[in-house]
């Protein structure tokens, strides 16, 4: 049976291979569409874990969480500086680490911070060691810069049309090991450094309301050479400086490591008032996963219609093939094969060509979604993992019972007419 059904495939190769790459291409579109939204879940949840609580100024959660964790640029308002004194000093903070943003390098955004802040996304450095002064600088993992190079900042972008600051260069001494972050294309260096570099000092509070800061709170460059602070040249040999007090510069995010959890909800709740803002990113991410969620069901939606329509036509077309071969068939049954045979013969022939497109739909998809992974891996450095998991058996074995039952519809329609009938057609 099987031999005789291969040898018909073969004899309507071109109309077989056809069929196959129809359902290939559907099955294709459900497949990619499940692993993306699984990988989009899964790294950026990955990438959020090494961040307890945020606490920034009064805002949006969402700008706050992909502003400071995955490095997105937009303009945050500034806080307060006393505030990252207070969690500094705040007992129950394990990690009160600032973040100022604004510049960028050869495509990567300079992030202002602390050695302890580094030190927590990566315990032991991969390359060099940890900076020590406001001229220095720490890259993660995916900056393609070595050590002992120089770095000139950009306010902004350059495709914003940002331009070079004049006052320092940093030189970078370190890289970080991977962490599968964001802050892995990041360039990293004193915050008190990114604060005079923006001509902001001690006990100056910006109030960002008319005049925002430009990509992540830091000063508008106009403001700063219209102060002179754009000609002033930085001490890049001073060292280090990571005490906060309450003259502490405004900064546009504080990124805090609580001891304990219950710490981590009081801290929260505390920082959550008029001025201020605290935020498990974790929250905001369950957000836009439902978000997510309600995109992956509309492609789900339109991924099934298109199924739905190819399963129609090549149900007509193999209507249609059925009833060009009904002398055959009837030949068969006037000779005495068994009902069951010829049914078994029909259904298997076009079962084997779903089961085909199903394969192959799959191997397409999943390559689909991981070359989506890796592109979107590049961009954000977060990894995007994509694998199938056990609960996408049922779904392959949706589509196989759906290709076992719609292949009954010409082996049935197959044994409409008597044998005499179908030999006089």
């Amino acid at each position: 049976m099987i031999t005789f059904i291969l040898a018909d495939l073969r004899r309507f190769w071109s109309g077989a291979l056809a069929v196959v790459v129809l359902i290939a291409l559907s099955v294709a579109l459900s497949v990619t569409v499940t692993l993306q939204e699984r990988a989009v879940r899964l790294g950026s949840a990955r990438a959020a874990e090494k961040f307890d609580l945020l606490v920034g100024a009064a805002g949006s959660e969402t700008q706050l969480a992909l502003s400071a964790v995955f490095l997105q640029p937009a303009p945050l308002p500034l806080m307060d500086g006393a505030v990252l004194s207070r969690l500094a000093s705040d007992p129950r903070v394990e990690l009160a680490a600032p973040v100022g943003f604004g510049d960028s390098a050869y495509g990567h955004p300079i992030v202002g911070t602390t050695t302890r802040l580094i030190s927590s996304l990566s315990p032991s450095l991969s390359e060099g060691v940890m900076f020590a002064r406001l001229g220095e600088a720490v890259v993660g993992s995916d900056v393609a810069l070595s050590t002992g190079a120089e770095v000139k900042p950009m306010h902004g972008t350059a495709e914003a049309g940002g331009e070079t600051h004049t006052a320092i260069a940093y030189k970078i001494t370190g890289r970080m090991a991977p962490t599968g972050t964001a802050w892995d294309r990041a360039i990293l260096v004193p915050i008190r450094a990114v604060w005079q570099l923006h001509g902001m000092h001690g006990g100056e509070h910006h109030d960002h309301d008319g005049d925002e800061a430009d990509a992540h709170g830091a000063a508008n460059p106009e403001q700063d050479r219209h102060e002179g602070h754009e000609h002033e040249h930085i001490d890049a040999d001073a060292p280090l400086d990571e005490h906060f007090d309450a003259q502490t510069p405004g900064v546009p995010a504080v990124l805090v490591k609580p001891k304990t959890i219950a710490d981590a909800y009081r801290l929260r709740q505390e920082y959550r008032t008029g001025t201020t803002l605290g935020v498990f990113p974790a929250e905001v991410l369950t957000r836009l996963y439902a978000t997510l969620g309600d995109a992956r069901s509309l492609l789900l939606a339109i991924a099934l219609g298109t199924q739905a329509i190819v399963i129609a036509a090549i149900v007509l077309v193999t209507i249609m093939h059925v009833g060009s071969r009904r002398r055959q068939i009837g030949a068969l049954r006037a000779l005495g094969t068994p009902v069951r045979s010829i049914v078994t013969l029909v259904w298997g022939e076009l079962f084997i060509l779903f089961a085909a497109g199903i394969a192959l739909g799959i191997a397409f998809g999943y390559l689909a979604a991981l070359t989506i992974s890796a592109k979107l891996a590049a961009s954000t450095a977060v990894h995007l993992p994509v694998g199938i998991v056990f609960d996408d058996l049922w779904l392959v074995g949706g589509f196989a019972a759906v290709a076992a039952i719609i292949s009954a519809v010409p082996a049935v329609s197959a044994l409409r007419s008597s044998p005499a009938a179908a030999l006089r057609a």
